[in-house]
C-alpha cells in the first residue's frame, strides 16, 4: 500500500471508530420502555432495535470490538505512513502521540456526546447493520469474551458492559443537573436504591408506641379504641405484648357492630381478628415491600433476634421512605426531628438516629456504641429508662430529656435538648502573688 493509501486508510478507520463509539453510546443510552413505545407507534427500524435491546450486552461487545480494531489498525497505518518520513522510532512515537489525541477527541468525546444526544435516531439506523455484522463476527466476539473471563479473577465479564449501582446514581444526579429529572424525582429515585440497605427496624413504629388490644375485649371496645387512636389496624395480644395472636381491622369491626343491637358487646375481638404477619426486624425494606405486596398485607409485626416484638411496620411506612412523609386529615403535626435554637443548641426527637446527631455536631462515633437513637443513648448513659428532665454529658454535649404524659397517661421522653458544654475557664492567678 502506498503512503497516500496508508494515510487515507487511517483516516477512514478513525472515522469508523468514531462511528462505532457513537453507536456504543447510543445503544447504551436508550431505554427498553421507550423502544417498546416506538414499536407501538410503528417507527421504522423500531422492531429491529427492540431485538437488539433484548440482547444488548452482546451487541455492545461487538461494537466495542469493532471500535478497538479500527483504532489499532489506524495506528498501524499511520505509523507505517510516518515511517517513510521520520524513521521507525520517530514514526512510532509520533503516531502514538497523534492517535492518543485523536482517540480522545475524535473517537472518545465527540462521537460519544453525539451518540447520547441523538441516541434513538442513531440506534434506529444502526440496528439493521448491527444485526448483519453480528451474524459474521459474533463467534469472534464470544471467543474474546471467554478469553477475558479466563484471565479475569472472579465472575468475569459474562453479561457484557453493565452499570453498577453507583454509576446509576451518578447518571440520575447528572440528569437532575441538566434539568431532565426534577429534584424531587431525583430524591425518590435515590430513595429506591437505599431501600435495599435500610432494615425494617429503622422505619418501624417501636413497641413502646404501639396501640394494641387484648383478645378478650369486645368488638365494641375495639371499635372505640380504633376511633380514639385513629388506627384502622390494631394488634391483638394474649398474655402480653410479646404474645400477639392477631390483628383486628376496623372494617371487620364495623361490619360486626353496625347491625348489632348491643354495639358488639356479645362479640370478642378474638372472633373478629385476622392472622398476623411476622418478619425479622433486620429484613431489608425492598424485600419487605415485595413480600407485603405478594401476601396482600398492609401491616407486619417485627421480631428481634431474641424473638420479642420490636415494633410494627405498615406499607405506608415503607412508601414514605420513597416519596417522603404521607399525611392525611387525621394525622397530628409532629415536632420536626431537629429544631435549631441558636447558639449551637438544638431540640431533637428522641428517635433521631445517633449518626444524625453526630453529623450535626461533627463528632466521630465509637464503633462499640450499641444504641441507634438519642433516646437509646440517654438510657445507656443513665443506666435506666430516661424520664423528663434527666441529663447526661456525652462527648462535649449536654443532653436534657423533655416530655410528659402521653394519651395513655404514661410519662415518656419525646424530645431532647442538646447544647455544647462550655469549657471551664482555667485558673489565671498571677504567679507573682504565689
Amino acid at each position: 500500500m502506498t503512503g497516500l493509501g496508508q494515510l487515507v486508510g487511517a483516516i477512514l478507520l478513525i472515522a469508523s471508530a468514531g462511528l462505532f463509539a457513537a453507536i456504543d453510546a447510543a445503544v447504551s443510552t436508550v431505554s427498553m420502555a421507550r423502544v417498546e413505545e416506538l414499536v407501538r407507534d410503528d417507527r421504522p427500524g423500531s422492531v429491529r432495535l427492540l431485538q437488539v435491546m433484548r440482547d444488548r450486552p452482546r451487541y455492545i461487545n461487538l461494537v466495542v470490538l469493532l471500535r478497538i480494531a479500527c483504532e489499532v489498525s489506524a495506528t498501524v497505518l499511520l505509523a507505517a505512513y510516518l515511517d517513510d518520513y521520520l524513521g521507525v522510532s520517530g514514526g512510532l512515537m509520533t503516531a502514538a502521540a497523534i492517535m492518543t489525541v485523536i482517540s480522545f477527541v475524535a473517537i472518545g468525546v465527540g462521537p460519544r456526546t453525539v451518540g447520547r444526544q441523538n441516541a434513538y435516531t442513531i440506534s434506529l439506523i444502526a440496528a439493521l447493520p448491527l444485526q448483519a455484522i453480528s451474524v459474521v463476527l459474533t463467534p469472534v466476539s464470544r471467543l474474546l469474551v471467554l478469553l477475558g473471563n479466563a484471565l479475569t479473577p472472579g465472575r468475569g465479564f459474562r453479561n457484557g458492559p453493565f452499570s453498577s449501582e453507583i454509576e446509576l446514581r451518578e447518571v440520575v444526579d447528572l440528569a437532575q443537573q441538566r434539568g431532565v429529572v426534577a429534584d424531587d424525582e431525583r430524591r425518590m429515585i435515590q430513595s429506591v436504591f437505599e431501600l435495599g440497605d435500610t432494615p425494617a427496624r429503622e422505619v418501624m413504629v417501636p413497641r413502646t408506641e404501639m396501640v394494641w388490644i387484648e383478645s378478650d375485649k369486645t368488638a365494641g371496645q375495639a371499635t372505640s379504641l380504633a376511633v380514639r387512636s385513629g388506627h384502622s389496624r390494631i394488634p391483638v395480644i394474649g398474655e402480653n405484648v410479646d404474645d400477639i395472636v392477631g390483628v383486628v381491622y376496623l372494617k371487620d369491626l364495623v361490619q360486626r357492630t353496625y347491625s348489632s343491637r348491643n354495639g358488639g358487646r356479645d362479640t370478642t375481638v378474638a372472633e373478629v381478628m385476622r392472622k398476623p404477619a411476622f418478619v425479622p426486624d433486620s429484613k431489608p425494606l425492598d424485600a419487605l415491600l415485595r413480600e407485603m405486596q405478594l401476601d396482600r398485607v398492609h401491616m407486619v409485626l417485627l421480631v428481634d433476634e431474641y424473638g420479642a416484638i420490636a415494633g410494627l411496620v405498615t406499607i405506608e411506612d415503607v412508601l414514605e421512605e420513597i416519596v417522603g412523609e404521607i399525611a392525611d386529615e387525621y394525622d397530628v403535626d409532629e415536632v420536626a426531628p431537629v429544631e435549631d435554637l441558636g447558639d449551637g443548641r438544638h431540640r431533637v426527637s428522641s428517635r433521631l438516629p445517633i449518626e444524625d446527631l453526630a453529623e450535626l455536631y461533627d463528632l466521630e462515633l465509637s464503633e462499640d456504641l450499641d444504641v441507634d437513637t438519642v433516646g437509646g443513648l440517654l438510657a445507656l448513659e443513665l443506666g435506666r429508662v430516661p424520664l423528663p428532665d434527666a441529663e447526661i454529658a456525652w462527648d462535649g454535649l449536654l443532653l436534657r430529656a423533655e416530655g410528659g404524659p402521653d394519651p395513655r397517661g404514661r410519662v415518656r421522653v419525646g424530645t431532647v435538648l442538646v447544647s455544647p458544654i462550655e469549657p471551664e475557664p482555667e485558673d489565671t492567678e498571677d504567679s507573682a502573688h504565689e
